[in-house]
């Protein structure tokens, strides 16, 4: 298989093969200078029929002469400049040949007057030995004779030795071997298999192969098991290395093409990093992959079309849930038992794949296999591997995103009882989520409208961003706030594309997302006037596609509702409205605002809660006159808010009434 796919099929540390390959590389060196020593005067015997070896075909010589369809005159050629290296009495000879003590080296004059069945066109630059680089040419007064010296890969190659050509080196690595791999992703590896088999079978060009979404960790795995099934070398590029000038990109396809042949490699362009492919990224990887030959695997996040080579594409997903399920349990070993429904809970929650379950487990597992079997055990270790989890997932979305610590509980949050029990259902919904679509079957009907997707409206300060904070606080998850007013671009795809990459990270940890400022998408489009604004309609579907099919919950935060389209309101699963605190509210807001540790005196919640402003304000607020108190080393006072209020009224630009602040002194 590896001689179909273009590499050679021994081992070149072996070593009678080894001495064999050397023996016959001297042969045919001999064979060649018996007719330069002819030509340099010597009187030499007609040169004799190359000597037959028993596994000719399967020397290097032969593999070169093969793979690039070499004639016996370019074949001469290598030999020539091979021998400059092999042999010390070969420059002297070249010179003596060329009857010039200045040139001891090969020249294409030597060649063509020197060796059999000499033709012109081996000099040119498209034919095998310049094209592919086989040899160099020197400086020199003329074509003909400049210096010509073998490429150190080629030589080293013919001598038996392997390694990666140095020119490549800053643009591809060799692939470890695979991780075991999951069930699902042992069948995929086995259907590219066979699909690169069959290929190689009916000698045709092999297709590329995309995988398709999924890690990059799984991808280059399966990549890799695919590659130890064939026979073949793997080794990884990014996209973004690929030279963008098409002489650059030309000079690398055929260096790695040679490679291929010469090593017996693939090669997997991974398009995922750090990012999706932008325009320029892929028109160099599809002008590389329609031109260059061998096996070649091409991993994307989005499914893309060649125009001029056959191009298989498989889709890879993350390890089904019974497959993490029971990787978790491989790995916990004697200590699963312990965790009972903890197991199914974090299975239900964290998309992982399996080097990051076998991280966790390697650094939570071991504190739990000396302790003897309690509840309380099995309570600890459970907290230890969600958060575990979550520390796990944070990375990716880190970079995207701003993460909130939550705080916030229930008794916090000052809200109308309607509003209260629509959290309350979102948190219950949330948190069981895994049993009625998986367990009881509802995803089976449809996997559409499975995702959690809340729109929080209400005026700036009424308690939108508190509410996610109970929510995350609530589910024990991550909060993450992402505002699209940063998000969308002015430019056509770029904000589907920065909606995608939060999407996508956030899939492992099911995180809570906070999408802040939804006016700066969802605005009303009752007629499209340009291409900007049907573009702007495909981002809105696109981000409640993504949110309808997220595995956590996804939360829309907007202070004008009525500037919203009613057709993507309608697709939004809850709304809660966050009204303007009443009076009654604002008392009870003022009641809690101050923590337990904080000196205050004689303050008046009824009367605080004349102060027109929404809870926001009633923070910074009591934030302000905190400071204004610990300045005067007193307890916060009416006196203190009062001063405070004045504040944060100018900030708001409004004016504090007589009224609002009658009896507060």
């Amino acid at each position: 298989m590896s001689r179909m796919l273009g590499g050679i099929d021994r081992t070149a540390t072996i070593e009678p093969w080894y001495a064999a390959n050397q023996q016959y590389l001297m042969d045919a060196l001999a064979h060649v200078l018996v007719h330069v020593r002819r030509c340099a005067g010597e009187t030499m015997h007609p040169p004799t029929e190359m000597p037959m070896h028993a596994r000719e075909d399967e020397f290097a010589l032969h593999r070169v002469v093969d793979a690039f369809n070499l004639s016996s005159f370019e074949v001469g050629i290598l030999l020539l400049c091979a021998g400059m290296e092999l042999d010390g009495a070969v420059p002297e000879l070249c010179a003596r040949a060329q009857n010039d003590a200045t040139r001891p080296y090969p020249t294409f004059a030597l060649a063509l007057a020197a060796l059999p069945d000499a033709h012109w066109s081996a000099l040119s630059p498209g034919a095998a030995l310049r094209y592919w680089r086989l040899i160099e040419v020197g400086s020199g007064p003329s074509l003909v004779a400049s210096p010509l010296r073998i490429d150190e890969r080629v030589l080293h190659f013919l001598a038996g030795v392997q390694h990666l050509d140095e020119h490549l080196a800053g643009y591809v690595a060799q692939e470890p071997p695979s991780d075991d791999l999951l069930p699902s992703q042992a069948v995929l590896a086995t259907a590219i298999t066979d699909v690169l088999a069959q290929a190689a079978q009916r000698q045709g060009e092999l297709p590329v192969v995309q995988l398709v979404g999924g890690d990059s960790h799984t991808r280059r795995s399966i990549v890799a098991a695919v590659c130890e099934r064939l026979g073949v070398t793997p080794y990884r590029m990014p996209a973004a290395a690929l030279p963008s000038t098409p002489h650059d990109l030309d000079a690398l396809i055929r260096l790695w093409q040679r490679e291929a042949v010469l090593s017996g490699a693939a090669l997997m362009v991974d398009g995922d990093a750090p990012e999706a492919l932008d325009a320029t990224q892929w028109s160099a990887v599809a002008r590389f992959a329609e031109r260059v030959g061998g096996a070649l695997f091409l991993c994307t996040q989005e499914r893309r079309q060649l125009a001029r080579r056959v191009m298989v594409s498989f889709d890879v997903e993350k390890p089904a849930a019974y497959e993490q399920h029971a990787l978790w349990e491989q790995m916990l070993g004697p200590t699963a038992p312990l965790l009972n429904g903890h197991l199914d809970r974090v299975v239900a929650q964290f998309n992982l794949n399996a080097p990051a379950i076998r991280a966790i487990c390697a650094s939570v597992a071991p504190a739990a296999h000396d302790a003897p079997y309690a509840p309380q055990q099995a309570r600890t270790l459970g907290r230890a591997l969600w958060d575990a989890c979550r520390t796990q997932a944070r990375p990716r979305l880190d970079d995207l995103a701003q993460r909130i610590r939550a705080i916030a509980t229930w008794e916090d949050l000052v809200l109308p009882d309607a509003q209260t029990a629509t959290l309350r259902t979102i948190a219950l919904q949330s948190r069981q989520r895994a049993t009625v679509y998986g367990r009881w079957g509802f995803a089976e009907r449809s996997n559409r409208g499975l995702g959690i997707s809340v729109l929080f409206a209400g005026a700036s300060g009424t308690g939108k961003t508190m509410a996610a904070e109970v929510l995350a606080n609530e589910l024990d998850l991550d909060l993450y706030k992402i505002d699209l007013s940063q998000v969308v671009s002015k430019y056509i795809g770029e904000t589907e594309k920065n909606l995608r990459r939060v999407f996508d990270a956030a899939e492992e940890g099911g995180a809570i997302l906070l999408f802040d400022e939804a006016d700066a998408l969802f605005g009303k489009r009752s007629e499209v006037k340009d291409s900007h604004d049907r573009y702007a309609n495909i981002e809105v579907s696109y981000l409640l596609q993504r949110m309808e099919a997220y595995s956590g919950l996804a939360i829309l935060t907007t202070n004008m509702k009525s500037a919203l389209d009613a057709a993507f309101l309608r697709r939004i699963r809850f709304i809660v409205h966050f009204p303007f605190p009443d009076a009654a509210q604002r008392a009870a807001i003022w009641r809690r605002i101050f923590p337990p540790e904080t000196p205050t005196q004689d303050l008046q919640p009824e009367k605080l809660a004349q102060l027109n402003v929404a809870g926001g304000n009633i923070r910074n607020i009591a934030l302000a006159a905190a400071f204004l108190a610990a300045e005067d080393a007193s307890p916060v006072t009416m006196r203190h808010i009062l001063q405070a209020a004045h504040g944060e009224y100018a900030k708001i630009e409004k004016t504090l009434t007589g009224e609002e602040a009658r009896g507060w002194l």
